[in-house]
C-alpha cells in the first residue's frame, strides 16, 4: 500500500503570467509535510493536469521530488487517453522518483471494459517497478471501470489500488468485499471520507486537504485508531465547506478557497475560469464559520 490515511490531491499554483510558480509550490509541499499530510498527490484533476503541457508536467514532477525528498509518498497523476503517452509520462515519472501513478480513466474514447483492462495492462508492464493507483470518476471521463474489469486488473501485482469517485456507497462496498485485502481503496470524494472508511477504505485522495491538511489527517488517524466520535466531529466539522467547495467544477473553488486565506495559489487556467458571485459568498461564508470556531 503506498499510503494510509489522507492524500492530498494538491492544486498546481500558477503565477499572474499563468505559469507553474515554483516557489509557492515548494511553500505547499512543505506545508503539507508540516502539517502531517500522508501523501503528496500532484498533477491529477485538482492539479489541472489537462492544461499542464508535457514539459510541464516532467518538469513539475521533477522539481516535487527533489523538494519532497522522499519524506512522504509522492505520487504523479499521469493518466490521460493516449495510451503511448501515458505510458510515456509514467516512465519519466517513474526515472524522476516517484514513488508511485495516479492513472484516471482514458476519456473522450469511451472505451469498452476490455479496451480499459488492455490500457491499464500495457501500462503496468511498461513500468513494472512502479506502483499505480487506479483513478475512477465516470461523472468526468464518461467511463466506468467495471467490478470485473476491476478484480481482473487488481490481480497485476503492480497495480495496488484505486481511487473511486464514485457517489454510489454499494459498489464502495463491494470493492472491499471482492478486491484483496492489501489492494488500497481511497475515497475520491471527501463527503464520502468516512463512509468509505467504515466500508473498509484505506483513506482518501483530498480536495479539501489543501485548505485543513492536519484535519483530513486527523480524521482518517482517529478513526483508524478506533476513536469514532472524534473522527466523526471532525468530519462534520468541515462538511458544509466540503458541500461549498464543489459547487463549481473543481478546483474553481479551492484556489479561490485558498487565495481568500491568504495562500496566493493563482487563479485556474482556461477553460476553468471564477466562479458566480453566489458561489464565493457561500464559500467565504463556510470559511468564516470554520475561522470563528
Amino acid at each position: 500500500m503506498l499510503f494510509r490515511g489522507s492524500g492530498v490531491a494538491l492544486i498546481t499554483p500558477f503565477t499572474k503570467e499563468n505559469q507553474i510558480h515554483y516557489e509557492k509550490l515548494e511553500e505547499l509541499i512543505h506545508f503539507h509535510i508540516h502539517e502531517q499530510t500522508d501523501a503528496l498527490i500532484i498533477g491529477g484533476t485538482t492539479g489541472e493536469a489537462s492544461t499542464l503541457s508535457f514539459s510541464e508536467k516532467k518538469e513539475m514532477i521533477q522539481f516535487c521530488v527533489k523538494q519532497n525528498n522522499h519524506q512522504i509518498p509522492l505520487i504523479a497523476g499521469t493518466g490521460g487517453n493516449n495510451t503511448e503517452q501515458v505510458i510515456k509520462l509514467t516512465k519519466t515519472a517513474q526515472d524522476l522518483g516517484v514513488d508511485g501513478a495516479l492513472i484516471v480513466t482514458p476519456y473522450y474514447n469511451k472505451c469498452n471494459q476490455e479496451g480499459l483492462y488492455r490500457h491499464y495492462e500495457k501500462i503496468a508492464n511498461a513500468c513494472q517497478n512502479l506502483p499505480i493507483i487506479l483513478y475512477n470518476v465516470p461523472s468526468r471521463t464518461g467511463v466506468d471501470i467495471s467490478m470485473d474489469t476491476l478484480i481482473q486488473l487488481s490481480n497485476i501485482p503492480n497495480i495496488v489500488g484505486i481511487k473511486e469517485a464514485s457517489p454510489d456507497l454499494h459498489k464502495i462496498a463491494s470493492l472491499r468485499l471482492k478486491l484483496k485485502d492489501d489492494f488500497a481503496i481511497y475515497s475520491g470524494n471527501d463527503d464520502l471520507l468516512l463512509p468509505t472508511l467504515s466500508l473498509g477504505g484505506d483513506g482518501v485522495i483530498s480536495v479539501l486537504a489543501n485548505l485543513y491538511p492536519k484535519a483530513v489527517h486527523e480524521i482518517c488517524y482517529q478513526y483508524f485508531n478506533h476513536n469514532l466520535p472524534k473522527s466523526q466531529a471532525l468530519f462534520y466539522q468541515y462538511f458544509d465547506l466540503i458541500h461549498a467547495l464543489f459547487l463549481d467544477v473543481n478546483p474553481i473553488l479551492v484556489k479561490e478557497a485558498m487565495n481568500i486565506l491568504g495562500y496566493q495559489v493563482g487563479d485556474t487556467r482556461l477553460p476553468l475560469c471564477s466562479s458566480s458571485s453566489k458561489n464565493l459568498q457561500i464559500l467565504k461564508q463556510e470559511l468564516q464559520k470554520l475561522q470563528i470556531e
